[in-house]
């Protein structure tokens, strides 16, 4: 960046503390943290809720994915809307009460319309939570240190997954499926009500030069998005790696179950220390290293993101082809940080590449694309592939394992738009903050 070139016009100290800027970061990672783990409890208790049941793999993964996400994607909309006008605050503890919640029904659930309901329930608080999560973080930390910022709320992920996968599948051994729930459900409305008597609503967008006159819609938002090319980039690229990595893992601990014999909490004991060892570290790396003067340029981030994602790309294809659980383990250990690694600097990105008055909603738009893919497409895409190739004879080991082998390569396709970003990502960002 040249000398004279404009900066941040206020800086972060004159408006709030070292220490009220990291607390809130804090309290926003635990809200990330316990969204994810209210999220993937349900891939790590699928294989006893689908017997259960007696479903099929396309319609455990309907009921478990396909209908949270559907409400996610139409609630995300309207709850960003408001996130960009009112108090984010009061919405995002509103959503975390409402979500908890949900997730312990989910645990009192005695039958398919039951848990159906539950699981809607949990996708509808879910949606106002991270984009005021995000849009709050922005008012906190200027552009220059949010990729560093956001990345440390993307600690939140690899918690979050540990205490869905490992937690909740040794307490699904021991005590069934729906006391998972109930353990993951509680701690969520105790953080809501910490978040109420703790944290204040920031003034939105005081750390940045441009501030519109008014909150744009939805469809000034959309035209937005799409003049700014490398967001449209930005945006395809974190939603095709939460369809390759967060879709691959929705059905990888019914794999580990089905293709090695072993029960939930041996699964989940497999999967959830990758998630929280290597997704903790890979995570502080990224935070490491996007924190650095050099990567307040986008493009450099942009370039990282490209190439961590791409060379993942191959061991998350080799764990589901080989036979050996122990040569599995190991390219998950490689594989699963590569999924954490991107969501801090994504989301800084399309923070930076956003008026203050339209991030909320940016993320919501983020969010939709990045649900759709992995939440929807992929779960239901990989049910309906294990079906077909298992035939009359009904899903197993091996039809599960081709339909993950189909899913895995897409991460080749989401290494691609981030390199595509990197040619239009300075320009954009200083036409969306007033500087870089």
């Amino acid at each position: 960046m040249a000398n004279n070139e404009p900066t941040a016009p206020v800086s972060a100290d004159d408006v709030s503390t070292l220490g009220q800027r990291w607390y809130v970061l804090f309290i926003m990672m635990l809200a990330y943290a316990i969204n994810i783990a209210d999220r993937y409890v349900m891939s790590t208790v699928l294989e006893p809720i689908r017997l259960e049941l007696q479903l099929t793999d396309a319609g455990v993964a309907f009921l478990t994915g396909v209908s949270l996400a559907f409400f996610y994607v139409i609630m995300g909309i309207p709850l960003s809307w408001i996130a960009d006008r009112y108090n984010r605050r009061n919405l995002l503890a509103a959503s975390i009460t409402i979500w908890s919640a949900m997730t312990a029904l989910c645990g009192m659930s005695q039958g398919y319309m039951q848990l159906l309901l539950a699981r809607i329930g949990v996708g509808v608080g879910e949606a106002g939570g991270t984009p005021s999560c995000n849009s709050i973080v922005a008012d906190y930390f200027p552009a220059g240190r949010r990729a560093m910022a956001m990345t440390i709320f993307a600690l939140g992920a690899p918690i979050g997954a540990w205490l869905g996968a490992d937690m909740a599948g040794y307490v699904a051994a021991e005590y069934g499926w729906r006391m998972a729930f109930y353990v993951l459900g509680i701690p969520g409305i105790l953080l809501a009500i910490v978040i109420m008597l703790t944290i204040k609503e920031p003034k939105r967008g005081r750390l940045d030069m441009v501030d519109d006159s008014a909150a744009p819609n939805l469809t000034e938002t959309l035209k937005y998005i799409w003049s700014q090319k490398g967001m449209v980039h930005a945006i395809m690229g974190s939603g095709l790696s939460a369809l390759w990595g967060w879709g691959l893992m929705w059905f990888t601990p019914t794999f580990i179950q089905r293709a090695y014999g072993l029960d939930v909490g041996e699964a989940g004991a497999v999967i959830g220390p990758i998630h929280l060892i290597m997704g903790i570290g890979a995570s502080l790396l990224t935070a490491w290293l996007v924190g650095r003067p050099s990567y307040t340029d986008p493009r450099k981030v942009l370039r990282l993101l490209s190439v961590v994602t791409a060379l993942a790309t191959i061991p998350s294809i080799y764990a589901y082809y080989t036979n050996s659980l122990a040569t599995a383990t190991l390219m998950w250990w490689i594989f699963i940080p590569a999924i954490y690694f991107y969501i801090g600097p994504a989301m800084s990105l399309l923070q930076n590449l956003a008026p203050p008055k339209m991030r909320a909603m940016v993320i919501a738009v983020s969010l939709l694309v990045a649900n759709v893919f992995n939440l929807i497409v992929a779960p239901q895409g990989v049910g309906l592939l294990s079906d077909y190739f298992a035939g009359p004879a009904g899903a197993d080991a091996e039809s599960l394992r081709m339909a993950l082998l189909v899913l895995a390569p897409t991460g080749f396709w989401a290494a691609w738009h981030y390199w595509r970003a990197e040619k239009y990502a300075y320009d954009d960002q200083k036409r969306a903050c007033g500087y870089v």
